[in-house]
């Protein structure tokens, strides 16, 4: 079990590693980061979007990390609901 500051950390790791050297910067929207029955839900986009609110990117399913296994993989769409909310 981790805790979800370590959640976030492994979060944030996540998304550096999984980056590619064609993609813009990218950075976690904190403000929208939330748990959900044991998981942590986090949101990112291109930093430059989070700034700014210009040149958001789509399709960026968010990073859940996993909090009783300390294992992190993006969202799938079939997934939606959970990491919407609804």
């Amino acid at each position: 079990m981790i805790s979800e500051e370590q959640g976030r950390l492994v979060a944030e790791n996540f998304l550096h590693a999984s980056r590619k050297f064609s993609e813009p910067e990218l950075a976690i929207d904190w403000n929208r980061v939330r748990v959900r029955e044991g998981v942590l839900i986090a949101p990112y986009n291109s930093s430059q979007f989070l700034t700014t609110g210009e040149h958001q990117l789509l399709d960026c399913w968010p990073i859940l990390v996993d909090l009783s296994s300390g294992q992190a993989r993006f969202g799938r769409l079939e997934e939606r609901a959970f990491w919407k909310g609804s």
